[in-house]
């Protein structure tokens, strides 16, 4: 159909009318039409615009949406943390990448509809749909600003930074200009921008991601977990299906090879995969708050079920030694990057799932219970800085700090990726391992640094992916703790 609007003539695509629907399967079936309407559109216009030349209209497609709409409070599961929404009135998000999220969104859905005892509508938003990440998963190119016959914007809509914004999850979001209310924690043009962002960061598609996820500062953990996936490939009783690498590469035999990739990305990642995103994705973050922020901001949108931190610190009690084990209970936030989406007041709690399937991981691997564990374990505050050399400062004050918050470790990562998950209400957990002591004068130095990684790496990164597969046979309702969720909550996950 076309439109008039200010003297320059808009195309859309032809599609179906808002409708009601009272079942998930369907009312997912007609958001992936809808979606798939819009972008095949805008795919088939820009190349015309591209071939052709400049266009003499403007073509647009929106996002497709759920919207629903309650007249009074549900009585609902008061166990439940999600799945409805907080109060009467109507409620409503854009969807993007339907066929990506569609076991999540039959997930949700169903939920609403059991939950509210009302139908959900799937028609089209008012949000436009940008262009660049219409075309991206398709496999073209947009050309830079001024290398088109035609300016960019002025033929279809890009990307606006003005609207897409963490104001959801941060707590800060206003009603739409029609009075709805956020129905999901992050809109369709935030979720394109974090999946755009992922395949540039990790070189590696989305839709490989897995629902449980490891994060670590040391690339020593990437050939130790290719190695257990090459194992778990090779046992038929294992449940994992296949391994993928940078670049994209999946096996599925455990004898394949892996071509080497010649420059790595910026946060190499690879997913050791089971049917229905039940696997394990491990991000190699590299060293710094920055670099965890960046990957949990877009991991995020992805709603996993939950991601822990296992990688290296600096033990600070003279108690510990090298390759002992710290289970964090509390965080010392000195990373900074988070202070203006989380303020440092805000209290990261431990999660009793989490802790208890790390616990219970680290005496399997250790064959140590109850008060042996102790030997190799210390669960205390773990303090995260900002500042690697941290050590190269006056270190009275820091020393004091650190003694004052009774913190037992030390490193840049693992209070982001916490206090990230409890921003994005994704649950979440560290277990660090001790590989220096530098109060007490063991510096990571290349000879020690090379034992340590040989004999503990591999260890370490079992207990991750046991802990990992205990959460994976836990109910989803029981691992989302309602400790994530403030006063008034968006239903969806």
């Amino acid at each position: 159909m076309q439109d008039q609007a200010a003297e320059i003539e808009i195309e859309t695509p032809d599609v179906p009318a808002p409708e009601l629907f009272d079942a998930a399967g369907p009312a997912v079936d007609r958001l992936c039409d809808l979606y798939e309407a819009g972008v095949s559109f805008l795919c088939t216009r820009f190349s015309e615009a591209l071939d052709g030349g400049a266009p003499d209209r403007r073509y647009r497609a929106f996002y497709p949406e759920v919207r629903i709409r309650t007249s009074s409070f549900a009585k609902i599961d008061s166990r439940l943390s999600f799945g409805h929404v907080a109060a009467p009135g109507v409620h409503a998000t854009t969807v993007t990448r339907p066929d990506l999220f569609r076991h999540y969104l039959e997930q949700q859905i169903r939920l609403l509809l059991e939950n509210h005892g009302v139908p959900v509508q799937i028609g089209l938003s008012t949000t436009p749909m940008p262009v660049h990440f219409a075309v991206a998963h398709r496999g073209i190119t947009v050309p830079q600003e001024g290398a088109a016959d035609f300016i960019l914007r002025d033929v279809f809509d890009v990307p606006d930074l003005s609207t897409t914004n963490d104001d959801i999850v941060n707590g800060i979001a206003k009603p739409a200009a029609d009075g709805a209310e956020p129905l999901a924690p992050f809109t369709a043009q935030r979720i394109d921008y974090s999946l755009a962002r992922l395949a540039h960061y990790t070189a590696t598609d989305p839709e490989h991601f897995q629902n449980h996820v490891l994060f670590t500062n040391y690339q020593f953990y990437v050939s130790e977990f290719e190695a257990y996936a090459r194992a778990a490939l090779a046992d038929p009783e294992s449940g994992y299906t296949s391994f993928v690498s940078t670049g994209d590469v999946e096996i599925t035999e455990a004898e394949a090879e892996i071509p080497i990739s010649a420059k790595l990305p910026q946060m190499p990642t690879y997913h050791l995969k089971r049917p229905g995103g039940a696997g394990i994705t491990l991000v190699n973050i590299g060293v710094g708050p920055s670099n965890a922020k960046t990957a949990t901001d877009h991991i995020a949108v992805l709603r996993p079920h939950a991601w822990l931190m296992v990688g290296h610190c600096a033990g600070l009690r003279n108690s510990q030694s090298l390759g002992d084990f710290v289970l964090a209970h509390a965080y010392l936030r000195e990373d900074r990057v988070l202070d203006d989406d989380l303020p440092v007041w805000v209290p990261i709690p431990a999660l009793a799932e989490i802790q208890i399937a790390l616990e219970e991981a680290v005496a399997e691997e250790t064959r140590l219970k109850g008060y042996d564990l102790k030997r190799i374990m210390r669960t205390g505050t773990v303090a995260s800085v900002d500042n690697r050399n941290w050590e190269l400062r006056d270190q009275r004050g820091p020393v004091q700090r650190l003694s004052q918050s009774r913190a037992v470790a030390l490193d840049m990562e693992s209070a982001t990726i916490a206090a990230n998950g409890f921003r994005f209400r994704v649950p979440y957990g560290t277990l660090l391992c001790v590989s220096d002591k530098p109060l007490h004068g063991e510096l990571k130095l290349p000879g020690m640094a090379s034992d340590f990684y040989k004999t503990q790496v591999s260890r370490h990164l079992r207990i991750g992916i046991r802990a990992m597969e205990t959460l994976r046979e836990m109910p989803l309702a029981r691992i989302h703790s309602r400790k994530l969720r403030s006063f008034e909550e968006t239903a969806f996950l």
